[in-house]
């Protein structure tokens, strides 16, 4: 039972790290239509950040251990929401009305020199990241299944989800976002700015990928170049099980492949860990390509 339990609190930690990623994809494509493939370097670069600014404040001052997290985290989301600014002005909005292959091979690259940039700045091995988070004091190890970054993965993550479900639904952004998504040309009509609202959609989606890539650090107790690039496929997959564009769908298709991961990893093999997501990806668009929570659209021509 211990096992078990050992498992599901796993899976639900990866499956929050998966969601904040894929929140990016799915509020991204709904807005506008395209996967955007470098959304996981903006993970990674989030993570960097944190690495760089929180190492250096652990080093240089004698501050408490959350406040450099708090400085690290706020660091990183701004960081991070630049380079997802910038990235939307320079590869994707001259490209909107271009096919959507044409956007597809740019976020591809996008994907690759943000990867090589971070490489050679960088090193291409992999870091210590030393943890930001302290222990608590009702968290023994060795006698408590729930470590202390979990706890705070996971808390963290509810609360993203609590403000980002009330920004949608309940303010004005929210409610140019989902005209938006609904019809951009009519959302025009009413006076709705949509280049700022792609823009705010961005800032946001970068900001969650920055702070799972610096609660993931500060879980796993390493980094590198290439972290990105594996967490940004998950999330897309978790996004397409959830049914890509939705919301909820991205959060519940996350928790579901963070569960068949650490399940399949704990009773089957962790060398096939990373298989499971690609095999549910397959699954998926064999049976329900629109997702679990997603809709077929009819597309007119």
């Amino acid at each position: 039972m211990k096992y078990f339990l050992h498992l599901v609190l796993a899976g639900l930690t990866k499956g929050s790290i998966y969601a904040l990623i894929a929140l990016g994809y799915t509020m991204v494509y709904g807005i506008i239509k395209l996967i955007n493939f470098a959304h996981g370097e903006i993970y990674m670069i989030g993570a960097f950040t944190a690495l760089i600014i929180g190492g250096f404040l652990q080093i240089t001052s004698t501050l408490a251990p959350l406040t450099i997290l708090a400085i690290s985290l706020t660091a990183a989301v701004f960081y991070s929401a630049f380079y997802g600014v910038t990235m939307e002005k320079i590869a994707y909005k001259p490209l909107r009305k271009a096919p959507r292959l044409t956007a597809l091979t740019s976020a591809i690259g996008m994907s690759l020199i943000l990867q090589n940039y971070v490489r050679l700045a960088q090193t291409s091995d992999f870091l210590p990241f030393r943890s930001m988070i302290p222990n608590f004091a009702f968290l023994t190890p060795g006698e408590s299944l729930l470590t202390t970054t979990q706890l705070v993965i996971l808390i963290t993550t509810i609360a993203v989800m609590a403000i980002l479900t009330f920004l949608i639904k309940f303010t004005t952004m929210g409610k140019a976002m989902r005209a938006t998504a609904q019809d951009k040309t009519m959302a025009q009509l009413v006076g709705i700015d949509i280049n700022r609202v792609i823009t705010f959609t961005f800032i946001i989606g970068s900001a969650t990928a920055a702070i799972g890539g610096v609660l993931i650090a500060n879980h796993t107790g390493q980094i590198s170049f290439y972290i990105g690039f594996l967490a940004g496929i998950k999330a897309f997959v978790a996004a397409v099980l959830g049914g890509i564009g939705s919301i909820p769908g991205a959060v519940l298709g996350s928790i579901v492949l963070g569960m068949t991961e650490s399940f399949g990893a704990g009773y089957i093999s962790s060398a096939y860990e990373d298989a499971f997501a690609f095999v549910i990806l397959i699954i998926i668009l064999i049976f329900k390509p629109a997702g679990i929570l997603g809709h077929n659209e009819i597309e007119k021509v």
